[in-house]
């Protein structure tokens, strides 16, 4: 799978509002579909890479031998779900946000694992 059939699949996902592909070395978009006037996907992708290295940097710190596989921002109306892609896919996470009177967290989790083992970038 594409990056574009990648975020039309995350988009797919019941409640999705704006989906990105992320290189979280640089904070820079592969790509993003949806967003919109209450979301910025530049944005929106710039700080969840953020949230990212910070997690990382304190895996390290703790010596903990484990990685990310997915982190969850709670706001009152909407979900940032971020899923850290493994290994074979370099430093890349997916971010989807969704609207939280709408979303299953559940599903949305499992849909975005798909996502992962059939990207190809």
């Amino acid at each position: 799978m594409n990056i574009e059939t990648a975020l039309k699949e995350a988009m797919a996902v019941e409640g999705a509002i704006g989906a990105a592909l992320v290189d979280y070395d640089s904070g820079m978009s592969l790509g993003s579909l949806g967003g919109g006037p209450e979301l910025d996907l530049e944005v929106a992708a710039a700080g969840s890479t953020e949230v990212v290295r910070a997690e990382v940097r304190t895996l390290e710190s703790l010596a903990i031998d484990d990685s990310v596989e997915d982190i969850l921002i709670t706001l009152n109306r909407q979900y940032s779900l971020i899923r850290v892609l493994g290994r074979g896919h370099g430093r890349l996470f997916l971010y989807l946000a969704l609207n939280r009177e709408r979303a299953n967290l559940a599903l949305a989790r499992h849909h975005l694992r798909r996502i992962e083992a059939e990207l190809s970038v």
